[in-house]
């Protein structure tokens, strides 16, 4: 026992002494390194303080007024501002990187969508990154209203399946599911429709769409 920690202990000092001999090797080294990883954190941190920071207010300043315009029904204006405000285009323009340039792409593409710029729709819809329960689904959705429109609603009917699962909750994913039924019987695709639909009633029981009568209709002409 005292033969094997004495090994151990001998073991022990090689080790010691082996890793001091690295560091005075190569002390310059070492030094440089952590010298660089010093600089970069400061270069991080006053990026985050007196770049990101700064652009981000500024980027939610800019936004406030087409978002007025937008709430508002000025869908025209909320895009293109005025004399006074810059519009969602500008905005994404000067601050797409930002939260705010990034919310701007959603409004963009729900102003197009309302003013029957489809193709303008489906391409900011598509840029904007929707990490939210809400926001995401309801980008999806209008994505596929656009197909709609543009006829294809093939794409249309996939594109609400995958906003029924990006919003896995009670007021999104019924809307999802009731518009991919229809999207579905269009196709005369009865075998979908009628998944989507039971899905209403099975998974969002209390929902306005499982409890409509519009959707009992969907289901018996499916069946049918």
């Amino acid at each position: 026992m005292k033969e094997q920690l004495e090994e151990k202990n001998t073991e022990m000092g090689n080790v010691i002494t082996h890793t001091e001999e690295f560091i005075q090797k190569n002390q310059k080294m070492i030094i440089g390194i952590a010298v660089a990883v010093v600089v970069v954190a400061i270069a991080i941190f006053g990026y985050i303080k007196w770049v990101k920071h700064p652009r981000e207010m500024r980027a939610s300043e800019e936004l406030f007024a087409a978002e007025n315009y937008f709430l508002s029904g000025d869908y025209q204006k909320a895009l293109e501002g005025d004399d006074t405000h810059r519009g969602l285009l500008s905005v994404i323009d000067n601050y797409g990187s930002t939260k705010a340039g990034n919310l701007a792409k959603y409004y963009a593409g729900i102003a197009n969508l309302q003013l029957g710029n489809y193709d303008e729709a489906g391409r900011w819809l598509a840029k904007y990154k929707g990490k939210d329960t809400f926001t995401k689904p309801i980008a999806l959705m209008a994505q596929a209203d656009a197909l709609v429109e543009q006829g294809n609603t093939e794409a249309a009917a996939k594109k609400y399946v995958e906003a029924a699962q990006a919003g896995d909750n009670a007021i999104t994913a019924p809307s999802a599911l009731f518009k991919a039924g229809m999207a579905y019987l269009m196709l005369n695709n009865n075998a979908k429709a009628l998944e989507c639909l039971k899905q209403i009633k099975s998974k969002y029981p209390e929902s306005t769409e499982a409890q409509s009568p519009d959707t009992d209709k969907l289901i018996a002409i499916a069946e049918n």
